[in-house]
């Protein structure tokens, strides 16, 4: 079994203020984090992994600095972890994040099971995860609350 679970760096949100003006986040200064909810994500492929010896690999977009994130995952369990960084996709919209994250994923080999956390917490649009589910052509189920495998299959 193969599960790969996108995760995102974010600003620390117990850290961040917004900008008057422009409504956006101040990032500088703001130590930068794994999403909480793709950590909850990596929580479940590592107990699948845990029950039925499942490989977890762990991808991300972002910049350079997103491998600590990355390494988090490792220590945590993950068997691999791979960085898209490039300054083509810096800035990206969700489309765009979630065109390049389906094609790091193909770009992995085989997989069983796609994760990723219910958003990120520093843009809140819920969109990447059912986008990348879209892009890889496979079904996809949102706010699960729970994951397991049985006969073959897996239950949601």
């Amino acid at each position: 079994m193969n599960i790969i679970v996108c995760v995102k760096q974010v600003p620390d949100t117990a850290q961040i203020k917004l900008n008057p003006e422009t409504h956006t986040l101040i990032r500088d200064g703001v130590e930068n984090i794994l999403n909480p909810y793709d950590a909850e994500a990596l929580e479940t492929a590592l107990v699948l992994k845990d029950k039925y010896g499942a490989r977890v690999t762990v991808v991300t977009m972002g910049p350079p600095q997103a491998k600590e994130i990355l390494k988090e995952a490792i220590a945590k369990g993950a068997d691999e972890a791979v960085l898209l960084t490039d300054r083509a996709v810096a800035g990206s919209d969700t489309l765009a994040t979630s065109r390049a994250i389906a094609a790091l994923v193909k770009s992995c080999g085989g997989f069983d099971l796609v994760l990723c956390g219910r958003e990120a917490s520093d843009g809140c649009t819920a969109q990447v995860g059912p986008e990348v589910a879209e892009h890889l052509g496979i079904p996809q189920i949102t706010s699960a609350l729970k994951v397991d495998f049985k006969d073959g299959k897996f239950l949601v």
